[in-house]
């Protein structure tokens, strides 16, 4: 590894002039990252990753394999893509119409994880320390702390920080099993109790 580069890729992997790559970041076989994109400080970007112009990856984002993130998309800090995920960023794509000045923006907070084979359609935000279940299709603005599952995407209950489902009693706080934070349910959302 070059000195001056404070990333590590695969000779495979193809990096495009005009990135920004963070120190500690892993771009692994195979995978292209696109002119202009920003990747945070300790990302593991895997196997065969397509990130394209203008996406911009927080720290410590994990992208595994087969993924594809297109123009438009903003994940923050601690975001997890699981295999096979893949995100969209016009409504209605035609091979002969060029819509590239219509894409739309995606932008996933802190800490959420999207599973395996889960597909993000454009312009619906994903909140803070949500849980996408793979396979999942989201349609719609998912709230932070979520748990969303299915095709199309539907809330079945509440995640804490950890992922552990919440299990609220009867004056709406539930306890993370593993950190044992406290989290809160007050008009049909969630926050951790600080």
């Amino acid at each position: 590894m070059n000195s001056a580069i404070l990333y590590q890729a695969h000779e495979t992997a193809v990096i495009d002039k005009g990135c920004s790559i963070g120190e500690g970041s892993k771009i692994w076989h195979f995978s292209h990252i696109m002119s202009d994109c920003e990747i945070g400080k300790g990302c593991n970007i895997g196997q065969n990753v397509v990130v394209s112009p203008g996406v911009v990856l927080g720290n410590n984002v994990k992208v595994q394999n087969n993924v594809s993130i297109y123009t438009g998309v903003k994940c923050e800090d601690d975001v997890f893509l699981g295999p096979s995920m893949v995100f969209t960023n016009v409504i209605n794509p035609r091979s002969a119409i060029i819509r590239k000045d219509e894409y739309k923006e995606t932008h996933v907070g802190k800490g959420a994880s999207i599973g395996a084979n889960a597909t993000i359609v454009c312009g619906n935000p994903i909140g803070e320390y949500a849980l996408i279940g793979a396979g999942a299709v989201v349609t719609k603005k998912v709230q932070p702390y979520a748990l969303v599952v299915g095709n199309p995407a539907r809330q079945t209950g509440w995640v804490s920080e950890y992922g552990h489902k919440l299990n609220f009693n009867d004056e709406n706080i539930a306890i993370c099993e593993e950190s044992k934070e406290k989290y809160l349910l007050e008009n049909g959302s969630v926050s951790k109790i600080k």
